[in-house]
């Protein structure tokens, strides 16, 4: 399979319901609400178990939500069929987004965190941090090679993040058990801004069918969820009014014109091959790749290196063919001190190697491709003759893990899924639109996407929104220096950098895929939360 240039890893106002019941206080037998979240096509669900995990006890609703698209009239659903309106909306399109929603048991839901969670692609379920991150059960996998074959073990997850937040893991429209119909389906749901409009739909629904519109709010994204998450913050806060607490970004991209994955397309734009600088040398560190003596640290070199890309590496790449010969030889002779790449290659591919360069290069001798998501993992090379890695070993290597351990967790613990097909991933990309209409710009531009005006808009508007960034060390589909550089570059005041805090592990895209980092990652993410709830 050729690399993906993609990441692995939504919008009418909700209608106002009738409260089923609160998270901690189940509405009477008798009480019969109307159901204002059923469409045309779908129906919302719901299957209610109990359970615990790390001492915590937990309600768990397993179910969907009916949301619309954006042009979509509630008064013709509302108004019957009688209404003028009904007949143009009967063929409307509509998503079942497919949610778990874990609520600790006596906990009172006024004064409760409640956190959003979903992962990216665009197209992916949530079926990784669900089993990897923060819910209550955890899927084991090996720690940097391929997890063998089933049976797979599934345990308790001492870091989930229940202790912290109650938790609402989301899949994307089409992803999961989440699913699409109606009239120009894919235009309604898959894109950066139909995709945002959904989310943030589905999240005012949630509120009300739920009673949490006054508890503590946080969004937690991951890959191409960060860019969603910006998008989501700026709907809900400045067009639903609906404020929240925080969000918190894992493996960060809201520019992707900084993406490493095929820079050479937009020739004059060097930063992407400067900020994918530091993962290339922590990979190399963690290789043994590098010549001369192994520094014996890895956050003070990946300092170097960050120091190095942002200077001499910068602006000898801004010299373009004005460069001399001495010049570049010197900066050649830095990037493999750096990234352990021969001198001849660095020199070849002028100075500049993107992701699928170094991952397809670095290991060749050994003929082993280096990981995408994680580059601490390696695996055979397909095609010894390729210029670009050709698969992503980390993906490869625990894919198989996740996917099996959520369909026997959710039919067997969870009681949903019968009959029912699990989607890890939407096949989206032929669809999606990645044009997007920045906050006050009045239309859609057809640049790459840039939803940093979004995040920046929303923390303008509402200066106590608090933002914290998390990222791995060996993670080359979002290197995490970009978003460092992201966060630095916002157009906010000076004094609004304060509410960004920055957390950064010695793991991958999926931080949490390493034990230690995921614990680390709790204790972060658990400190963020309580220090900014607002709740005495």
């Amino acid at each position: 399979m050729k690399r993906v240039y993609g990441l692995v890893a939504t919008a009418a106002l909700a209608v106002t319901a009738a409260i089923a019941f609160a998270a901690d206080a189940p509405a009477p037998k008798d009480a019969k609400a109307p159901d204002l979240y059923s469409g045309k096509f779908f129906k919302s669900e719901e299957s209610v178990t109990t359970g615990s995990a790390a001492g915590i006890s937990y309600k768990a609703i397993a179910g969907t939500l009916v949301v619309h698209g954006k042009d979509w009239n509630d008064v013709a659903q509302n108004g019957g069929s009688k209404n003028p309106d009904a007949k143009a909306d009967e063929s409307s399109a509509e998503a079942s987004m497919f949610f778990v929603y874990y609520a600790k048991t006596g906990a009172p839901a006024a004064n409760r965190p409640v956190t959003f969670i979903y992962n990216g692609g665009p197209g992916s379920s949530t079926v990784w941090l669900h089993m990897g991150a923060f819910g209550p059960k955890r899927v084991v996998t090996a720690e940097d090679s391929h997890t063998p074959a089933a049976p797979y073990q599934l345990i308790d997850n001492a870091s989930t993040l229940l202790d912290a937040s109650d938790l609402v893991f989301i899949d994307a429209p089409g992803a999961g058990f989440s699913r699409i119909a109606g009239k120009d389906k894919e235009k309604a749901f898959w894109g950066v801004d139909p995709d945002g409009a959904a989310f943030a739909t589905f999240i005012q629904e949630f509120l009300s069918k739920y009673n949490r519109w006054n508890s503590p709010k946080y969004l937690f994204g991951e890959s191409y969820g960060t860019p969603r998450s910006a998008v989501v913050i700026n709907e809900l806060e400045n067009n639903r009014s609906v404020d929240f607490n925080g969000v918190i970004l894992l493996s960060t991209i809201l520019n992707f014109n900084l993406s490493v994955d095929g820079p050479e397309t937009n020739p004059g734009v060097d930063l992407p091959y400067e900020i994918a600088l530091p993962t290339y040398a922590a990979t190399a560190w963690y290789h043994h790749k590098l010549p001369g003596q192994q520094p014996k640290d890895l956050v003070p070199f990946v300092q170097q290196a960050e120091h190095f890309a942002m200077t001499d590496y910068a602006l000898a790449l801004q010299r373009g063919a004005s460069l001399s010969s001495q010049q570049r030889m010197a900066i050649a002779n830095k990037l493999h001190a750096f990234t352990g790449l021969p001198v001849s290659y660095i020199l070849k591919a002028n100075l500049r190697i993107n992701g699928g360069e170094f991952d397809k290069t670095l290991q060749d001798n050994m003929d082993l491709t280096t990981g995408r998501l994680d580059t601490r993992f390696s695996g055979p090379t397909l095609d010894p003759l390729s210029k670009e890695s050709d698969y992503d070993p980390q993906s490869s290597a625990i894919s198989s893990a996740y996917v099996s351990a959520f369909n026997y967790y959710v039919r067997n613990q969870l009681n949903y899924g019968q009959g029912k097909t699990f989607y890890p991933f939407a096949d989206v990309f032929k669809w999606w639109e990645f044009k997007h209409e920045q906050p006050g710009a009045g239309f859609a531009f057809p640049g790459a996407t840039n939803v940093m005006p979004d995040l920046a808009n929303a923390m303008k508007q509402n200066p106590n929104l608090k933002v914290m960034v998390n990222g791995g060390y060996y993670d080359l589909a979002t290197p995490y220096y970009e978003g460092w550089y992201e966060m630095h570059h916002l157009p906010i005041p000076q004094s609004l950098q304060a509410n960004i805090s920055y957390h950064y592990y010695p793991s991958g895209h999926m931080v949490y895929a390493h034990e230690e980092s995921l614990k680390e990652l709790h204790d972060a993410v658990a400190g963020f939360i309580r220090s900014t709830s607002n709740v005495k």
